[in-house]
């Protein structure tokens, strides 16, 4: 896992919205981290990285949010979910294995579902406005992926 320490919400936002310009087509990110850590922060500075100009919000109680891009941006909020019979219901699989960029936000819920290739981006709380945002990789494309965005 590759962790980067960041200082404020900008510093959050900044790394996401680079993450959103290197991302493509069928790309799958998956947020995992406590209530409250970013993960929606996260995701909508991802969208501006996609060129995104709707305003992005949380779609805790809809499950899913469709935004146009550069690609597609397809934002999944799973925390809610009461079993993966609730994804099928959706047609996740179309949105997953789609010509979009899923990101999936409580993506440990539905570990089973998920596609083997994926980022998995964690964000931890070390303090009341620092975080720890750790990254790792199924493959090497996104292996790569991780690299370029990590570069100072």
């Amino acid at each position: 896992m590759n962790c980067i320490d960041i200082l404020n919400q900008k510093e959050l936002e900044n790394i996401a919205e680079k993450l959103g310009e290197l991302v493509d087509s069928g790309d799958i990110i998956c947020m995992v981290g406590d209530l409250g850590a970013g993960k929606t922060t996260f995701i909508q500075a991802l969208a501006v990285g996609l060129g995104v100009e709707d305003c992005v919000t949380s779609p805790t109680f809809v499950l899913i949010n469709e935004y146009d891009g550069r690609i597609p941006l397809y934002h999944f909020d799973v925390y809610r979910i009461n079993h993966i019979g609730e994804m099928e219901d959706l047609g996740y699989e179309e949105y997953f294995y789609g010509d979009g960029v899923c990101a999936i936000e409580w993506a440990d819920l539905i570990e089973d579902i998920l596609p083997h290739n994926h980022l998995r981006v964690e964000i931890r709380i070390t303090g009341i406005k620092t975080r720890r945002i750790c990254f790792a990789g199924t493959d090497d494309y996104y292996d790569g992926m991780i690299k370029e965005l990590l570069k100072k």
